[in-house]
């Protein structure tokens, strides 16, 4: 890899390993891995990863993102070629903010290391990929976990996109341990777009366990999400187009 050695000596990219499949893996991520020495992240992430000599996998907790990438700066600083990975793109609710935020607080030496964000394909495009193009015109993306921010704001969102009409794409609808939140959304968003909006359940894209649904708001439950699915909302112009037993939905590219 041309030109990353930092100052320091090592290097940190911080990577998307897209949303499942070994084929939706950029080349450019893939030569940033066959390079570093040592690849930090989330356990399942790490663990899509074979081993191999010469590399050091660092596995932690899901909710362990500022130690994590705290981390990945000190093995960079110590001349390590560091690869922090994320699902999906790491821009988009994941890694990459976590690392600046650890940037910006850390140690100042951090801010001379050779720092790269490398895209990957997220759960979002693949998803809509896989219905067709939901996402074709406007649309906006929010996260419906409430660990980092309050369901008031949560439930704002929600009411002024569907106010603006957009189509909406949601990470994190549902976990165990706050199964009430996507109930609350699909609520909110039946009395702010009427029960005849569709929406899609796209879970586990490009994993053998991969499964899309199509229906409409009124027909929506919360046990058709978990932490594994990516959920679509149409806009009042989303069609969904029947043919030989499936569901394509689009989103025309003008407004009528």
């Amino acid at each position: 890899m041309t030109g990353t050695e930092g100052r320091m000596g090592g290097w940190l990219m911080i990577a998307g390993l897209g949303p499942g499949a070994e084929t939706m893996i950029t080349p450019e991520v893939s030569a940033a891995l066959a390079q570093a020495t040592d690849v930090v992240g989330y356990v399942p992430y790490v663990e899509r990863l074979a081993p191999r000599p010469g590399l050091m996998r660092h596995g932690s907790d899901n909710r362990e993102e500022i130690r994590r990438a705290e981390q990945a700066l000190q093995l960079a600083a110590d001349g390590h070629r560091v690869v922090v990975v994320s699902s999906g793109d790491p821009g988009v609710f994941a890694m990459a903010s976590a690392v600046f935020e650890a940037l910006e607080a850390g140690d100042p030496a951090w801010r001379s290391l050779d720092i790269r964000v490398l895209p990957g394909i997220s759960a979002m495009l693949a998803a809509s990929a896989r219905a067709g193009a939901p996402l074709g015109h406007d649309f906006c993306c929010i996260n419906l976990s409430d660990n980092l921010k309050p369901w008031a704001l949560i439930e704002k969102r929600l009411c002024l996109a569907a106010e603006a009409d957009f189509a909406m794409a949601f990470y994190n609808p549902r976990s165990a341990s706050r199964p009430e939140g996507f109930a609350r959304t699909l609520q909110v968003l039946r009395d702010a777009c009427g029960p005849e909006r569709l929406i899609i359940f796209a879970r586990a894209v490009s994993t053998p366990q991969e499964s899309i649904r199509v229906c409409t708001l009124a027909e929506a439950q919360p046990e058709m999400a978990d932490m594994r699915t990516l959920v679509i909302v149409g806009s009042s112009q989303t069609r969904r187009i029947e043919r030989d037993g499936e569901s394509l939905v689009y989103t025309p590219r003008s407004v009528s």
